[in-house]
């Protein structure tokens, strides 16, 4: 066969309607009336082709915030999940088994703070385990698997110490060639301080931070020498108003990113495709965020997908686009209505289909409201009603075994 796979008919991001061919895991053709030759032809008329959405803050590795990402990856279109900053380099090793277990690609940012994000906050307290030679060693024992530093800087994090893990963060870097992501929050140390040490190519995510409220000269400047501005939403990071007035200033998120974690993953973010919902509600264009949640997060971090380039990996997500008037809440509870939505009909890794796969129950130190624990209780038997009922009647079924003709006698 000529290819292992043929989606047809689709509206294939920057191309136009065509249709995309996979072999050995990569992009091999996309054009109008490709030859059907292919072990498998998916029909994907009146729907959208994009590369595999690209997640630039997520948490998947074991501790406090991770959470699974395979039963979000297969509904969701979320094809690489960068793992920013769960592991240090006393607890990499799990984050690696989470990585090399996983179906979708798992590249991730390593914490300065060597204990990483075992527990809730208050990693980079302890300057003795923000160590920059053993996070060099460490980022160069793991190239394979670690594409930047992750620093979080706000007061509960550091403590009495200020910039200093970022000024270490950046050290590590440095040497290794490698960005910093840096996460801002409530002050001390003040935005502008943490800022005005980024360099080009570094991020700045919750950058629409209704609590670090990224607004003013510091945040020009930065913007003006290159560095990277990610939305990273999470359960506090994301603020309508503080994002309305980033816009009107010309300053528009360069990525969108959830900060998926055990905390935000029932509210108020959801998945990807949700949070780009909350771009779209704020005025950009479905374009502007399409490539916010794919090529740029993957240039961002030398990364292999974001594409659908002939040659590139065949990391794919096949949306519906809705139109109307969607309720999206930022973190803060405030609302704002999306003029569309993507909602993924199909996700593929290297050309292979994800399959469903069920939430794994919220772990027993995550807060929920009684109407987020109602909510799961209801999808729960919702499933086992779905599940329980047989899929299909007599008139749905086949003889697979068929009895013997009785002989006549």
């Amino acid at each position: 066969m000529t290819f292992d796979l043929v989606l047809t008919g689709g509206e294939v991001l920057g191309t136009g309607r065509a249709d995309l061919a996979v072999r050995d895991g990569l992009v091999a053709a996309v054009g109008p009336q490709l030859r059907r030759d292919a072990a498998t032809v998916v029909n994907v008329s009146g729907l959208l082709v994009t590369p595999g959405l690209v997640d630039l803050h997520t948490h998947v590795g074991p501790g406090y915030w991770g959470i699974d990402p395979g039963p979000v990856a297969w509904r969701s279109g979320v094809t690489t999940w960068v793992d920013a900053g769960s592991a240090g380099a006393y607890t990499l090793d799990g984050l690696r088994r989470v990585a090399a277990g996983a179906e979708v690609r798992v590249p991730a940012l390593l914490n300065i703070a060597a204990v990483g994000l075992a527990g809730r906050t208050g990693e980079s307290r302890d300057l003795d385990v923000c160590d920059t030679a053993l996070a060099i060693d460490t980022v160069q024992a793991h190239r394979d698997l670690i594409r930047g530093i992750k620093v979080r800087i706000d007061r509960e994090t550091v403590g009495g110490n200020g910039v200093e893990p970022l000024r270490r963060g950046l050290a590590a870097a440095q040497t290794c060639g490698v960005p910093v992501m840096v996460h801002i929050g409530a002050a001390p140390p003040p935005l502008a301080e943490v800022l005005d040490l980024l360099r080009p190519g570094d991020i700045v995510t919750h950058c629409a931070s209704g609590i670090a409220t990224p607004l003013g000269p510091a945040v020009h400047a930065a913007r003006d020498r290159g560095v990277l501005f990610d939305v990273g939403h999470g359960s506090g990071g994301f603020a309508f108003d503080v994002l309305e007035r980033q816009l009107a200033a010309g300053l528009a998120p360069d990525t969108v990113s959830t900060d998926l974690h055990a905390r935000s993953v029932h509210g108020p973010v959801f998945d990807l495709p949700t949070t780009m919902a909350k771009l779209l509600a704020a005025g950009l264009p479905l374009s502007e965020v399409l490539a916010a949640a794919t090529v740029r997060p993957a240039r961002a971090l030398g990364l292999g997908g974001g594409t659908l380039a002939v040659g590139a990996p065949a990391d794919l997500a096949v949306f519906r686009v809705e139109e109307g008037a969607f309720p999206v809440v930022d973190a803060h509870r405030q609302v704002r209505h999306a003029p569309l939505r993507l909602v993924n009909e199909a996700t593929y890794v290297a050309g292979r289909r994800l399959a469903p796969r069920l939430d794994p129950p919220p772990a027993p130190w995550i807060p929920l409201t009684d109407a987020q624990r109602a909510a799961l209780a209801r999808r729960e038997r919702d499933l086992r009603a779905l599940l329980a009922a047989p899929l299909v009647g007599a008139d749905g079924l086949a003889d697979q075994f068929p009895r013997p003709t009785p002989r006549s006698s």
